[in-house]
């Protein structure tokens, strides 16, 4: 089998039905295994921090937040290169290399956490090395963008970011059962540590090494079926210049600040849930509830973008954003402060579910905007030249797909970071929540103003 495809036509529907469908499937269904990968290698600080005092490590609170939110910096920030790397590289090998590179913060954790005189620092290096698995999504949705006709790229991209997202609550949910027992022995799992849990006034050894070793051999087999069952798409390829453009785009800029009121809700909740619990309810047991919001907002991505593909994204995204006002006015703030923790749960994981949504319509909305634009620029003139509009309007969504979630992604910082700040100055995470609502607020206005209204300048 050839890894170069030289004809890829998805727009297409005889080349789709005969031969485009069962490719572009297979490259998506490698690729959402080696993207849940990437986001549990991310998360792992989200785990690891709420167990390290157990450990013997001894850090501040505002220490903590700190080592959960570095990792969504760094992701974040390598997203931005990511995002242009696929038509330089070719999908295949972006994917095998891209998942490669999380060997290094998975072992490097695991080789750290066995002793609790390693210093705050190299923890540090080891959460901004963390940040690889954050970068790979922006590379992981370009590429398998270009697979789909633009009929589908609801479903594609919300299957990809949906599973893919999955492994944020995978990591919380796996975590706390790895590091229970010496599962790799000795030699590679380390001495363990002994808790006493005032709880229940007894003792027990967990090795906490488990949380990056766990993920090596899955990494590796990833890493062989991407090298090995992917493809590149020849017609894909692209220069950065060639893609740069896009900076010179309004709605590449707009649809940043909405996937930040998204996607930068959800890691950015994601990583400091577990925190938050703590901190505010430090009587319930974290590793029992804190995966179920993000698993909650990953599984309701996909049906973002079912739902977009039929009713439009745009008009999906305005109600999300108009939703999530609501959940933090009616719900989180009166649990806070009347110290109600299932009523804080319960709105907790409707908010992730609809980020998860608007993670869905937001990304359904990009692919329509910039091949619409192109579109409309060749309107009334040959075939020829409407074919190259959809091959450039084709790149450039997938570059925008990317950078948009590069710069949504540092939501994940300072959402921790927000609410470190909040509780140290007042108490209270009210604060960050109050510029949260702000937030979402101004994300209405920009969605219902370019795409939903009556009228809009890029309905969608």
């Amino acid at each position: 089998m050839s890894h170069v495809l030289t004809r890829w036509e998805p727009e297409n529907s005889d080349f789709w039905t005969k031969e485009g469908s069962g490719i572009a499937n297979r490259n998506l269904w490698i690729s959402i295994p080696c993207l849940m990968l990437a986001f549990s290698v991310w998360m792992l600080w989200s785990v690891v921090a709420a167990n390290l005092d157990k450990a013997g490590f001894h850090f501040t609170k505002d220490q903590l937040f700190f080592l959960t939110a570095l990792p969504a910096l760094s992701g974040a920030t390598l997203r931005i290169f990511y995002s242009f790397l696929v038509p330089v590289f070719g999908g295949r090998k972006w994917t095998a290399l891209s998942t490669a590179t999380l060997l290094i913060p998975a072992i490097g954790m695991g080789i750290a956490l066995q002793d609790p005189t390693t210093s705050y620092s190299t923890l540090l290096v080891l959460a901004l090395l963390c940040g690889f698995g954050g970068g790979n999504f922006s590379s992981s949705m370009s590429n398998i963008s270009f697979f789909f006709p633009k009929s589908r790229k609801g479903y594609a991209t919300g299957m990809n970011a949906g599973i893919g997202n999955l492994g944020v609550s995978v990591v919380q949910f796996l975590t706390p059962l790895v590091i229970s027992s010496a599962m790799f022995g000795a030699v590679i799992s380390g001495d363990g540590y002994l808790f006493h849990n005032v709880k229940t006034n007894a003792d027990k050894m967990f090795w906490l090494s488990n949380a990056g070793f766990i993920w090596v051999p899955f990494i590796v087999a990833a890493t062989l079926a991407a090298w090995f069952g992917m493809n590149d798409i020849a017609s894909a390829k692209a220069s950065f210049a060639d893609q740069a453009v896009i900076f010179k785009r309004k709605h590449n800029w707009l649809m940043c600040w909405l996937y930040i009121g998204t996607f930068g809700s959800f890691i950015g909740f994601s990583a400091g849930f577990a925190m938050l619990i703590k901190a505010q309810f430090p009587e319930v047991d974290v590793a029992k509830f804190a995966f179920l919001g993000p698993l909650a907002g990953a599984l309701a991505r996909p049906v973002g973008g079912m739902i977009s593909d039929k009713i439009g994204g745009a008009r999906l995204t305005l109600w999300v954003f108009a939703a999530m006002v609501a959940v933090i006015v009616l719900g989180i703030l009166p649990a806070l402060h009347e110290h109600q923790f299932m009523i804080f749960l319960l709105s907790f994981i409707g908010m992730f579910i609809l980020t998860g949504l608007g993670n869905g319509s937001t990304f359904c909305m990009i692919p329509i905007i910039f091949m619409t634009e192109r579109e409309r620029a060749v309107a009334g003139q040959s075939d020829a030249a409407l074919k190259q509009a959809r091959l450039d309007a084709a790149k450039e969504s997938a570059a925008v797909l990317g950078f948009s979630g590069a710069i949504g992604a540092y939501g994940g910082f300072f959402i921790p970071q927000s609410f470190g700040t909040s509780i140290r100055m007042t108490g209270a995470p009210d604060m960050a929540l109050y510029v949260f609502i702000a937030f979402y607020i101004s994300c209405m206005a920009i969605t219902w103003w370019y795409y939903s209204r009556k009228g809009a300048e890029m309905p969608c």
